[in-house]
């Protein structure tokens, strides 16, 4: 036996195919019958008509946006590459080293190569502010020290005149 359907060959007592699941009719038997059954006039089981009949189920078909890119083809990058150093050259480098003379060396010692604009800022404020230490420490020591010679040149000139006794023609003198 054969399927009415897809034509695949079948088992004789087949209800179904199992390739498309057709329904397949009752094969006739080859035995005689005795006599014949009377049909009902009613069918054994009726649907009832009020369920319309329900059609097979199908998947919904979607669409897929296109996307059309005006792209060119995929280029290999080359390697990742840091981004050079800005060298501004900027005054606050040249501030910072006046403020912090070793900063401003260290500042100069460090970014020669990379950053010489930078670097030079940082070296003459280092420059300049280690200069300025060195002669305002040296100011201020020459300061202290006539400062005290002069105390000292005082008191002594004092003990003097009272060791001299005549106190009316020194303090004319002094004033």
């Amino acid at each position: 036996m054969f399927c009415s359907n897809c034509g695949k060959e079948l088992p004789d007592n087949a209800a179904f195919c199992p390739e498309c699941g057709a329904a397949q009719s009752a094969p006739a038997e080859e035995t005689p019958q005795a006599a014949p059954q009377e049909i009902p006039a009613e069918p054994i089981y009726s649907a009832p008509s009020q369920t319309p009949p329900q059609a097979a189920y199908q998947q919904p078909v979607y669409q897929q946006n296109q996307y059309q890119q005006n792209q060119p083809p995929y280029q290999q990058q080359a390697p990742y590459q840091p981004a050079a150093p800005v060298d501004s050259g900027s005054f606050g480098w040249a501030v910072l080293g006046f403020f912090f003379p070793i900063v401003g060396l260290i500042l100069f010692l460090v970014w020669k190569d990379q950053k010489p604009l930078s670097s030079k800022k940082a070296g003459i404020g280092a420059l300049v502010g280690a200069i300025l230490s060195v002669v305002s420490t040296i100011l201020f020591y020459v300061l202290i020290i006539g400062a005290s010679m002069m105390c000292i040149d005082f008191t002594f000139t004092k003990y003097k005149i009272k060791k001299e006794g005549n106190n009316n023609e020194i303090l004319h003198q002094l004033r």
